[in-house]
């Protein structure tokens, strides 16, 4: 088949990328599967790293239907290489392909209606079972309640296994299910508020079809979250699980090194190599480095200019509701990580949504699997508490992170115009300006405030706040320095005239905030922490001692 250069932006059609893109030959999945699979595999990654793509590919290979034409799909293919013994198992099996990640309804029964309308399609496209004459009148019926979008709640409920064995019947074979997008339904029942519904029918929907099903050859499924097993899989003993912690299939989805250097070469851009990495590159799944591909392909698209791609496909309603129920301590966290910073938190893959907001880890946990951190070591997963050490993987969703937070500062009462003055006053020397807009900022975050919180939170919280003067200044925080650690160093990244340096104390009563920032004033200049500032050539840094007090704070200012 001829290979063509042009990028298949959004395109997630196995044959139309095969005829009329370039494609990354990921056939191994196929060879892999056919060496040995589970009763059921679910392989979970962040969004558009190809999971539909390759459920796809899937589908053209296995399928019953136009067989003899899809053969010519993988001409040339690492399948095809693998040898005669792997291509005969090519068209050789009623498939049934599902993709749920349209579901997004409102309401409970939104979803049970948009369902019944997937379920309707899909039994429109095997509507030559109807003239099978092994099946009753009754079976018959039941086919028709659902070809016409009649069915009961649960009647919709056993529909997909009912199909596998219709289709088991009529061919002679069990079936291969492929489901794309499982957890789609879920991600949505619970942003509109009708999880607990939700659960309940798809459990018994997906378990009918997955648990003891003689009908059923093997499944297939791929979602962004692997949600808890009690939740959903319970009782389900035959999953194999393929997360970005643990598992197999570790390159199946997302590109490797070596397969953007290839891409380099045939878009003649070696040179680009170190821009793509800096952007797209960063994440480890199980120890594979893998490329975001979306990324990465909208890349090459636009003649190999970079920006954040992947960051505008979605509402990034993660990263939204980690700041609108942010604690102190996680408050911190966002900044560090902001900054160049790790977290070392325990994995609980088994996502609980209810969880999210009571337990910190959980938290982290759904942001390593939804690909806006990733991980830096790999622990014992036989540990009774294993803990991982995540970071942000890259500069294009390190510039995620900057967003949803001016986006979220926007969202206050004059936020926008409250940051331009205290970044102003800041690096103008004006230090009332900063201290007022800083003293607002304090007053309005009430959310993000514990009265038990110490140095540590404010801190956190102004470091999240000058996260919006990067790229133009290089940002640090409690990094050596002199004789000891500043607190916070802003340092002029594109011929700023003026950097600055920041040190926190908290004072125990108002009375006393003026004389804390005095001191730590002079912990700057006793330590040397501008040394740092001198070793880089950088001649002017305002230094700002600030202290403070519940929601008040004050400020001594030099240069």
């Amino acid at each position: 088949m001829k290979q063509h250069y042009v990028m298949p932006v959004g395109e997630d059609d196995f044959k139309r990328v095969r005829e009329q893109y370039y494609y990354v030959d990921k056939t191994d999945l196929v060879k892999t599967l056919i060496d040995g699979h589970a009763a059921a595999t679910l392989i979970t990654r962040p969004r558009r790293f190809g999971k539909t793509l390759a459920m796809s590919m899937l589908y053209y290979f296995f399928t019953l239907k136009d067989a003899e034409a899809n053969r010519a799909l993988f001409e040339g293919c690492k399948i095809e290489k693998a040898g005669e013994r792997y291509m005969a198992e090519q068209g050789s099996r009623p498939v049934v392909f599902l993709s749920l990640k349209d579901i997004k309804q409102a309401s409970m029964k939104g979803m049970l209606e948009m369902l019944g309308a997937c379920m309707q399609a899909l039994y429109d496209s095997f509507s030559y079972l109807q003239e099978g004459t092994m099946f009753s009148a009754q079976e018959k019926k039941y086919y028709q309640r659902i070809w016409d979008g009649k069915g009961s709640e649960i009647d919709l409920q056993l529909s997909l296994k009912n199909l596998t064995a219709f289709l088991a019947r009529f061919h002679g074979r069990p079936a291969l299910v492929l489901i794309d997008e499982y957890d789609a339904p879920l991600q949505y029942a619970w942003d509109y508020g009708y999880y607990d519904e939700a659960i309940v029918f798809m459990r018994n929907y997906l378990s009918s079809v997955l648990k003891s099903n003689s009908h059923l050859d093997f499944a297939v499924l791929t979602g962004v979250l692997r949600i808890a097993k009690e939740s959903i899989f319970s009782s389900l003993n035959n999953l194999d699980v393929a997360s970005v912690a643990s598992g197999a299939y570790l390159d199946a989805m997302g590109f490797t090194f070596e397969e953007i250097k290839k891409m380099a070469a045939d878009f003649q851009a070696e040179d680009k190599l170190l821009e793509i990495r800096d952007w797209y590159d960063g994440y480890n799944f199980s120890g594979q480095e893998i490329y975001n591909p979306w990324s990465v392909i909208n890349y090459f698209r636009q003649n190999c200019r970079p920006a954040a791609y992947w960051v505008n496909t979605s509402g990034n309603t993660i990263i939204h509701h980690m700041l609108q129920h942010a604690k102190p301590s996680q408050s911190k966290a966002l900044a560090d990580l902001l900054h160049g910073g790790k977290i070392k938190a325990v994995l609980d893959e088994g996502v609980i949504y209810n969880e999210i907001y009571r337990n910190s880890d959980a938290l982290y946990t759904m942001l390593l699997t939804t690909g806006y951190l990733t991980m830096v070591d790999y622990p014992d997963l036989y540990e009774d508490e294993v803990r991982g050490t995540m970071r942000i993987p890259n500069r294009e969703i390190r510039l995620l992170f900057k967003r949803e937070v001016m986006k979220h500062l926007s969202c206050m009462n004059g936020g926008s115009e409250l940051l331009d003055k205290l970044t102003e006053g800041l690096l103008e020397g004006n230090a009332q300006d900063f201290v007022e807009a800083l003293e607002e900022f304090l007053r309005q975050m009430a959310s993000f405030y514990d009265t038990s919180a110490r140095e540590s939170f404010y801190h956190g919280l102004v470091l999240g706040l000058l996260a919006t003067l990067m790229p133009r200044f290089e940002i640090l925080s409690n990094r050596e320095s002199g004789y000891g650690r500043f607190d916070i160093a802003i340092f002029p990244a594109r011929n700023q005239p003026f950097g600055a340096l920041l040190e926190f104390k908290v004072a125990e009563q108002e009375e006393d905030m003026a004389e804390r920032a005095e001191e730590a004033l002079a912990q700057i200049r006793a330590n040397g922490y501008l040394s740092e500032f001198k070793n880089r050539g950088i001649q002017n840094v305002w230094q700002y001692g600030i202290a403070f007090c519940g929601k008040k704070c004050r400020i001594a200012a030099g240069r």
